[in-house]
Formats: C-alpha cells, sequence, structure tokens
C-alpha cells in the first residue's frame, strides 16, 4: 500500500512538537482525528512509532528512522518547489549569506564575476554564522561565504569550499623605522596592539604565537568586526592584526603600512553550500572565479 504524505506530514508535527495537544491545535485537528491518522501510518508501516510515558510520547527506533527519511522527503519537496519557482522568473537573483564581521573587500572580490551584469541579480544577507546556516538548510540562501569552518550538518553534511588563504600581518598608521632587520618579537613585546576578539579563530592563532615567542603583548583594543579593527588602525591607536586584503585601499594609498607579517597564521575564507537537486546557475562561476585567489 502506499505511503500517503500526508499522514507523513501530520506524524512530523506530532514528533517535533512538545505534545499531542499541541500538535493537534497546530494542525486545527482533534486530538482523536490525529491519533486515527497516526494509527493508520503505523498500520501501513507495521511499526508503532511512539510510545507513551507517563504523559508524554517519545519516539520509538521505527519512530526516529521514519523522522530521519520524512525530513529528507520534505527538504527535497522545499528544494524543489524554491528552484523551480524562482526558474519561472526572468532574473533568478544569487541569494548570498556573508558573516557579519568577514571582510567587505572579500565579499566584493567573491561577487566580481557577477557586478555590472544587469542580467545577473545578487542579494545579500548578513547575520551570524548560525542564522546563516539555518537560512541555507531552509533554502533561503544559495551559499554562506564565512572565515569560520562549519560545524557538521547532521545526516546532511555541509558542502565546504576554501576559497582563498590570507597572510595575516601586522598593520599600522606608520612604518617602523630601522637600520637592523626588524625584530617581530620586539615589535610584539613593544608596540600597541588592536586584536580580534577572543572569540575568533585567528585570535587563538594569535594567542598560541605569542606564547611561543614568550611575549606578553600590549593590548589596547579589541574587536570582532574586521572593519572596526581597520578604522582603528587608521585611528593609529597601534598595530592591528589583520589580513591585507581587509586594508587593501589603504595600503595601496599609503594611509596604513604592512609593518610585518606574522608566520605560520593565515586566515582561510570559505563558501559553504548543501547539496541541492538544482543548484543555482550562478554559483559554479562565482565558485570557480573565486577559489585560489591570491594574497592582497
Amino acid at each position: 500500500m502506499k505511503l500517503n504524505l500526508h499522514h507523513l506530514r501530520l506524524f512530523h508535527a506530532v514528533a517535533t512538537a512538545d505534545s499531542l495537544t499541541a500538535a493537534a491545535q497546530a494542525l486545527n485537528l482533534s486530538q482523536s482525528a490525529l491519533s486515527t491518522q497516526l494509527r493508520q501510518l503505523e498500520g501501513r508501516l507495521g511499526s508503532a512509532l511512539f510510545e507513551r510515558r507517563g504523559r508524554k510520547l517519545h519516539l520509538t527506533e521505527a519512530g526516529r528512522i521514519a523522522l530521519d527519511h520524512a525530513e529528507t522527503i520534505f527538504r527535497t519537496a522545499e528544494d524543489l518547489t524554491a528552484t523551480l519557482t524562482q526558474s519561472t522568473r526572468r532574473q533568478q537573483p544569487l541569494r548570498v549569506g556573508a558573516l557579519a564581521t568577514l571582510s567587505r573587500n572579500f565579499q566584493i572580490q567573491f561577487l566580481r564575476p557577477l557586478l555590472g551584469d544587469p542580467e545577473r541579480q545578487v542579494q545579500l544577507r548578513s547575520g551570524s554564522q548560525d542564522e546563516l546556516l539555518e537560512a541555507l538548510e531552509a533554502l533561503e540562501l544559495d551559499v554562506v561565504l564565512t572565515n569560520q569552518p562549519p560545524p557538521p550538518a547532521g545526516p546532511q553534511p555541509w558542502l565546504v569550499e576554501t576559497l582563498a588563504e590570507q597572510a595575516i600581518s601586522l598593520i599600522g598608521k606608520t612604518p617602523i623605522e630601522s637600520e637592523r632587520p626588524l625584530d617581530l618579537k620586539l615589535i610584539l613585546k613593544d608596540q600597541p596592539l588592536i586584536v580580534p576578539s577572543e572569540r575568533s579563530v585567528l585570535r587563538s592563532g594569535l594567542d598560541a604565537l605569542l606564547v611561543k615567542l614568550g611575549v606578553r603583548p600590549r593590548i589596547v583594543a579589541e574587536a570582532d568586526d574586521m572593519a572596526m579593527l581597520r578604522l582603528l588602525a587608521r585611528e593609529d591607536a597601534g598595530l592591528a592584526v589583520l589580513p591585507p586584503i581587509v586594508v587593501q585601499d589603504e595600503l595601496a594609498q599609503g594611509l596604513l603600512h604592512e609593518v610585518a607579517q606574522l608566520p605560520n597564521l593565515r586566515e582561510s575564507f570559505y563558501a559553504v553550500t548543501r547539496t541541492r537537486r538544482f543548484p543555482h546557475p550562478l554559483l559554479a562561476t562565482v565558485l570557480q572565479e573565486g577559489q585560489g585567489a591570491p594574497d592582497a
């Protein structure tokens, strides 16, 4: 007997709700009607999907398997609907999510293959890593740009491509004059530093380098936003720990200077996507041209 997808959606509602009562209210059904249709689904599958413990329903092993399959079926249906709905439009925008603290210069570099062509539209959205990955999973975004490796996504892992790696340097308002080769250890010890926040991957690498060199730095400012690190460097608050791409315009104009490069310290930029039956036609273009970008 064929599986009734309507019953499967009712089962999913109950499995993800706090109770049968809450699910029935959300579905605008009586509890008895909902229970009857769940029993019909269990009859078709030949296994009990729930077991009652006190006043609550809990998934059986068969119920957990059924829930995994149901979510896969619904994601596929959403993918199909989102893609085919958009394909009927004259222009299909590429929906790009970017970590709120990510370098704007890098974002422009990634999007450059699409800019200037009126037939190629782009929708940009910024947010936290969790917000963007949730939107990607819900098919509200086509790709997420980040400098933080995403966690595994359960049964359907993220597709992660490394687009570029940037060396990390000390960036300052004024170059340091010296008749001898600059002593990095001495610079890190004596100069005021503007550093990424402790929550960042970049800060972890910096802290490891400082421990290795035996340096106790003089930190005058911390920020989790690359744009703020750039502005603090322009205000001559100290030497900022940054990938040069963030301040490429200031370096070219002589407004800021690369004082020293930090050894073995690099920042990676990632494009995160998910498996789709109908990927956006422009996605392959920007991913191919965005990979292996040279250091700024």
